[in-house]
């Protein structure tokens, strides 16, 4: 017997409905399992060519294309909503996604201090496989998730989440930086809202450019896999549950913002109550468990890169994990630089390929340590560290990424030289 289907409105963007106010989309029963359809995650902004003009001029405000609200029958207030990923597919007429780099002056990415301008690879996928015409050389099996999972918020942890997002962007500190998104009424999606909810949407709705830790949402977790189960914490009748922004495969952290292989198709859903479940369990954010289903490298098979809280400028910072992850990328990127790729090409490579992203160490002062781990069969050449000793002997031609009309190579930028110390967040302070 077929799975229901339920199909996403036809429009989206980063102020998607996450009101109790916003009618459901549709109806799943509890225990039911549905398939799901879902546009990429800016609406088919992004076109499988050889130019980025796409990712340069792409419309911000029309971004997080989710399929839902959906109303899951007999879900309350205090519930867990167990969902189980039995399946993530894309499309059978669109058998391609795409990486990309924002220009900084129009959303940027982990690295837009050092790379600014906006660059695109398209990936073609070839049964559980990509491969890229703009970053040849590499192969691998996509571990294909949804980036944004969750349950829409209740009124007060809507406004919890607006005003605590607020005072961060009242304090902030950096230049030409925005430190959170906060409502924004141009392109707003209420779905089939009145006009006075719509207009409340508008004003008041959240943002989903962050995952939050009451409901989850745009965490972008890469082993969120077909097998895997997530409790989501219900706020609001019929749990209003959302899903979108599919990725074929992706790097731990996702760096480039639009990092992952960004597609669309279908995900398969099987949904359950547990009643009482958050107190029952004592949950104050989702819990999940990874499925069976993940790309086989041995231990043996990769390589590690190590980053610590001394940035490129060689400033110290107390043990900052973003700028010792910044670091340990830009370690891997100066490696792989020597085999042929240009830096703009593994920038985009790192963001979507299998790579593992650790923690080392959190406790040892002042340096936190990052580790990131590159797997060595995903090239169909030898990048050991025997053969980086003599790649400039035998230096490929590896092409290039596609960048905006006009531009054959990104920009370099050295920027960050004025940024002050950091002493991590969330500690006691001098009166």
């Amino acid at each position: 017997m077929d799975s229901p289907l339920a199909r996403p409105d036809n429009n989206g963007d980063t102020n998607r409905p996450l009101r109790f106010d916003i009618p459901f989309a549709g109806s799943i029963k509890d225990g039911e399992t549905v398939k799901i359809e879902c546009v990429d995650w800016t609406g088919g902004q992004i076109g499988n060519n050889d130019s980025a003009d796409d990712m340069k001029n792409v419309d911000l405000t029309k971004i997080h294309y989710l399929s839902g609200p959906f109303e899951v029958e007999g879900a309350q207030p205090g519930d867990l909503l167990l969902v189980e990923i039995m399946d993530v597919q894309p499309f059978q007429d669109r058998p391609w996604g795409f990486t990309g780099i924002f220009d900084k002056a129009n959303g940027g990415g982990f690295l837009d201090e050092i790379y600014p301008s906006a660059a695109k690879a398209i990936w073609d996928f070839e049964g559980i496989y990509a491969t890229s015409r703009h970053i040849p050389g590499v192969k691998f099996a996509g571990l294909i998730h949804p980036g944004i999972i969750g349950c829409a918020p209740s009124a007060e942890v809507l406004a919890t989440w607006n005003k605590r997002e607020g005072e961060l962007v009242a304090a902030n500190k950096l230049a030409d930086r925005d430190v959170a998104h906060l409502p924004q009424p141009i392109n707003t999606h209420a779905g089939a809202a009145s006009k006075e909810i719509a207009e409340k949407v508008a004003k008041e709705g959240a943002r989903t450019v962050p995952g939050r830790p009451e409901h989850g949402g745009n965490c972008d977790i890469k082993n969120l896999s077909r097998g895997s189960k997530v409790y989501l914490p219900v706020h609001v009748p019929g749990a209003k549950f959302s899903v979108g922004d599919l990725h074929f495969s992706q790097g731990d952290g996702e760096i480039s913002f639009c990092g992952a292989i960004e597609m669309a198709g279908v995900i398969t859903i099987n949904f359950k109550v547990i009643k009482n479940g958050v107190e029952g369990m004592g949950l104050k954010s989702p819990i999940y468990i990874p499925g069976p289903v993940e790309p086989s490298f041995g231990p043996g098979r990769y390589i590690y890169f190590e980053g610590f809280s001394v940035d490129e400028h060689g400033k110290q910072h107390y043990m900052d994990v973003t700028v010792a992850y910044r670091q340990t990328v830009l370690r891997c990127i100066e490696y792989l630089r020597r085999f042929g790729y240009s830096d703009y090409q593994i920038y985009l490579l790192l963001s979507c390929a299998p790579i593992q992203g650790h923690v080392a160490g959190i406790v040892d002062v002042p340096n936190a340590c990052t580790t990131l781990g590159l797997p060595m069969d995903i090239f169909d050449f030898d990048i050991s560290p025997a053969a980086a000793l003599k790649a400039g002997e035998t230096k490929r031609d590896l092409g290039r990424c596609a960048f905006e009309t006009g531009v054959t190579e990104g920009k370099v930028t050295n920027g960050g030289k004025n940024s002050q110390i950091s002493f991590g967040g969330g500690l006691t302070y001098k009166e």
